[in-house]
């Protein structure tokens, strides 16, 4: 099982998790998505050719600028985690 901790909150967890380039990513589903907040793209993010859409992770006062991300048009090298969701920053992987 791999869990997703942000300031000793677990924020995914799941038994699916895919590694693509260092990465890991979770599957939606498994991600408490009610703490991440969609942030506008910058000209850099209009620029993916996988079509990236960053959030911010957000619980009361804290917040992680840009700390999660999903691909939403994939190309075919990150296919296998379309719309999943991957984690840095002040994320710990576990």
């Amino acid at each position: 099982m791999t869990t997703a901790i942000w300031h000793g909150k677990e924020i995914a967890r799941s038994d699916r998790t895919q590694e693509v380039d260092g990465y890991i990513y979770f599957p939606r589903d498994s991600v408490h998505m009610d703490l991440l907040k969609v942030t506008p793209k910058t000209e850099n993010d209009l620029k993916c050719p996988h079509g990236v859409q960053f959030y911010d992770v957000v619980d009361g006062a804290k917040a992680s600028k840009r700390a999660a991300w999903s691909y939403e048009a994939p190309q075919a090298r990150m296919k296998p985690v379309d719309h999943w969701i991957g984690f840095w920053e002040d994320v710990v992987i576990r």
